[in-house]
């Protein structure tokens, strides 16, 4: 007899549309929580930007205070050369204030969209560079606006001659300094940034090391082109990051040290696990 082949069922065709839905679902989730963080971030800055430019007054007085001390006892004269000049002053003034203030809300915004994606311990683990980050901030402003910029305005007014005088326009100064507060606040940064690439296995401090020539000519080249056309200003930056450089690669030895002895215990309590006979 011949042998009867055995008619199999069709097979079920694969679900691509509801495949590709469930991956695109996460995709627009993300998007849609990213737009409402930007929003609110986006609003924030409007309503302190609007806030500081009612109190642009005393915030000019407070950046002017670093020329006061450089030029005491001589009093402070600022010029403005166009009609419009002194308003969108008070404008920068008003944007300034805005992102100075908000930096810690933007910090926690920023954390709360990548929140989602992190385990729980990974979480505890970056709330303490979500603290580290307004405080390295603020030690950069304050670097700024009690030692550079005092010692670069000592330094520009030591070239005056008794024929040649400065005379300082409102916005050139004010951009001088917000734009160092801004700059010395980012690069402060350095150490948290480098720490938190370590604890995800980016960077090890072997790496550190070795790129130490590389990373001195970038800081360099970095303070040479955001900084003034002064020596000043230029090794008051420099000199903070390379000292924070060296700062992050202690941090990060200290994390594979402490990396180390954790897994050290672990396969300890792993090994441990002897059976006796009975």
């Amino acid at each position: 007899m011949a042998e009867q082949t055995k008619l199999e069922p069709p097979k079920p065709e694969t679900e691509a549309p509801d495949e590709l839905a469930g991956s695109e679902a996460p995709l627009l989730d993300h998007l849609i929580e990213l737009r409402k963080r930007l929003i609110r971030s986006l609003l924030v800055i409007v309503g302190l930007l609007i806030a500081c430019f009612f109190v642009a007054g005393p915030i000019f007085d407070i950046l002017v205070q670093p020329y006061r001390e450089a030029v005491a006892p001589q009093p402070v004269e600022l010029i403005y050369t166009a009609p419009q000049e002194f308003f969108f002053t008070q404008l920068s003034l008003a944007f300034f204030g805005a992102i100075f203030l908000g930096f810690p809300y933007l910090a926690v915004e920023i954390y709360g969209f990548v929140a989602p994606g992190l385990y729980k311990k990974e979480r505890k683990a970056f709330i303490p560079y979500l603290i580290a980050t307004p405080i390295f901030f603020l030690l950069g402003a304050a670097m700024v606006y009690f030692a550079v910029l005092p010692l670069a305005m000592r330094f520009f007014h030591s070239m005056e001659t008794g024929e040649i005088s400065m005379l300082v326009k409102v916005s050139e100064y004010l951009g001088l300094a917000m734009t160092l507060i801004i700059a010395f606040g980012l690069c402060f940064q350095l150490p948290v940034i480098l720490t938190l690439l370590a604890q995800i296995d980016l960077i090890s401090s072997g790496t550190l090391k070795k790129g130490r020539r590389y990373a001195i000519v970038a800081i360099l080249v970095f303070a040479a082109f955001i900084t003034p056309p002064d020596p000043i200003s230029q090794i008051g930056l420099a000199l903070p990051m390379y000292l924070l450089y060296e700062l992050s690669i202690w941090s990060v030895m200290w994390i594979e040290k402490r990396r180390a002895k954790t897994l050290a215990a672990a396969e300890g309590e792993g090994t441990d696990t002897t059976t006796t006979p009975t």
